[in-house]
């Protein structure tokens, strides 16, 4: 357990035993006579022997139905991700800094540098397979000093990320039906702002009604899109090797682009790294979806690791496909479309009908990717309202009978998003910093819970067992993945361009320090008095003392 000086703190430490040894007492029968914990699902959804051990360890309820399973999982966490539709709607941020070169390079640093960073997590999953995910683990293996302080600032951290996460998918849906509408109707139409406010709120209802209404069939629908996602990406290759020239393969490879203006390409190449590393950011979703997934610490390290690397591998084969099928890459940087990607599959196809075809394939992943971040994100808010880190915990904690989902998270998530969107009615610059808090928040917290566990192993003290271990791989995996961290987070607050104006800045630094300040401040104010730190709830016998 966690010592503490404050008064505060020890009551939340005795409450927090109270709490663990309630979850381990109490039990009742439901409507149906089937014996289960109070406050939680019937026993048939509560998951295989290891599952509920899990929950017993970790002093949690189980209150979420356990449905997922591998491929329905994996499929949650591909489609979440969609790594290739993310490489093509950025395809701009590429071709303005790095070009082609930097593109393919960028995308196998990237790969090989989150590997790292998802091996770390996998086994991190797999020793607490918990909704709450990083802040969790933080909680667990930090330094008792730092754990309720470090663990709420990454709750809040994975809040911030996954919250604008939703508006950043659901944005490139929005407005590449407005590109889409410009290509076939460049004379009477012209995209405004608004309009793709109306149509980032339009696909995030969708979005929610496949989180409320449709819940209970969620696994089944993931496998499903998996599906769409695997054929829609090989649709659009075959597309583009079948009828669009090829370019040189050492232009390709060996040309960088610096059409930002930086002071080297070597700088360019940094800064245009951003593609590649928000089509491979993220895989922690599945985390976030543990407690719903039966032997969850034996399927999520699976399912993490089998969906990065299904995810890179089409990825590259996309990244490579495109980069040789550009054309004039001048001509398609101007298109009135707002995306080159349209443009490109207009030139190629030299039909409205095609190119429409494809993207509307995008638009399509795209949506069934807002899908599941709207899960992931409304369990991770419900899981850090469970621990009390939000104000009005006792609302967001609660869990909808019958259904046994957060329904007030799901529709928290959803104004979150409404209101973010509204931002783009003013000003674009403003909803892309907002968009931008997705990489760096999400990276922060990577950074802080790994440095965590390293520091645990470097001290030599025991570690969780788990299913999935990197042994005496530990030290040196966590180590590269933090090398890997550190720089990419520093160039997620760069700019895209110079010289920077108020209208091209990157206002992410400012709003991520705003946020970390109001984090801080309400943890001093109120937060530190109600906030319970999961290790408080945790009974394994490496913390009995």
């Amino acid at each position: 357990m966690v010592g503490s000086s404050s008064a505060s703190d020890a009551s939340a430490a005795v409450e927090s035993k109270t709490i663990a040894e309630q979850v381990r007492a109490g039990y009742a029968e439901d409507d149906e006579g089937i014996q289960m914990t109070e406050g939680a699902v019937a026993h048939r959804w509560q998951g295989t022997a290891a599952d509920k051990k899990d929950m017993s360890q970790l002093g949690r309820v189980q209150e979420l139905r356990r449905n997922f399973q591998f491929m329905s999982i994996l499929g949650f966490g591909c489609t979440l991700i969609a790594t290739w539709e993310v490489l093509v709607t950025t395809l701009l941020t590429s071709l303005t800094d790095g070009g082609t070169a930097g593109l393919l390079w960028g995308f196998i640093i990237v790969t090989i540098g989150f590997s790292f960073v998802y091996l770390s997590i996998a086994e991190m999953a797999s020793m607490a397979p918990t909704s709450g995910g990083q802040y969790h683990w933080v909680s667990e293996f930090a330094p008792k000093p730092a754990q309720k302080f470090l663990s709420y600032i990454v709750g809040w951290l994975c809040f911030t990320g996954w919250q604008c996460a939703i508006t950043s998918i659901t944005f490139l849906a929005g407005t590449i039906i407005q590109g889409l509408i410009v290509l076939s109707n460049p004379d009477t139409y012209v995209a405004q702002p608004w309009q793709g406010t109306l149509l980032i709120i339009a696909i995030t209802c969708f979005a929610i009604f496949f989180n409320t209404v449709l819940s209970k069939k969620l696994p089944l629908v993931e496998g499903l899109l998996l599906v769409l996602h695997v054929l829609g990406a090989f649709a659009i290759i075959i597309t583009l090797w079948v009828l669009a020239p090829t370019a040189d393969a050492k232009t390709v490879w060996t040309e960088f682009t610096n059409a930002g203006a930086w002071n080297s390409d070597g700088t360019a190449t940094m800064v245009g790294l951003l593609s590649p590393i928000i089509s491979m950011i993220g895989f922690d979703c599945v985390v976030h979806m543990s407690e719903e997934v039966k032997d969850a610490g034996s399927t999520l390290p699976k399912a993490l690791l089998w969906s990065v690397a299904f995810n890179a591998a089409l990825g590259f084969l996309m990244a490579v496909t495109l980069c040789f099928c550009l054309g004039d890459v001048t001509s398609i940087l101007s298109t009135a479309t707002g995306y080159p990607f349209i443009q490109v599959f207009y030139n190629v196809t030299h039909s409205y009908a095609g190119a429409s075809v494809m993207t509307s394939i995008l638009i399509l992943t795209l949506t069934s990717a807002a899908i599941a971040e709207v899960a992931t994100a409304s369990r991770q808010l419900w899981s850090f309202a469970r621990d009390k880190g939000v104000p009005g915990y006792r609302w967001l904690s609660k869990i909808t009978p019958g259904s046994n989902i957060p329904l007030n998270a799901v529709l928290v998530s959803l104004t979150v998003t409404s209101l973010l969107s509204l931002i783009n009615i003013g000003s674009t610059a403003a909803l892309n910093a907002i968009l931008a808090l997705t990489t760096c928040s999400l990276l922060a917290s990577y950074m802080i819970v790994i440095s965590c566990v390293l520091i645990k192993r470097m001290r030599g003290r025991p570690l969780p067992d788990s299913h999935f271990s990197l042994g005496r791989w530990g030290i040196p995996v966590n180590i590269l993945a933090l090398c890997y961290l550190a720089p990419v987070f520093v160039f997620s607050f760069f700019p895209a361009a110079t010289p920077v104006t108020p209208s091209t800045m990157n206002w992410a630094i400012v709003m991520f320090t705003g946020i970390m300040g109001f984090a801080t401040i309400y943890y001093v104010a109120v937060g530190h008095k109600h906030y319970v730190p999961p290790v408080a709830l945790v009974m394994r016998d490496i913390y009995e003392q």
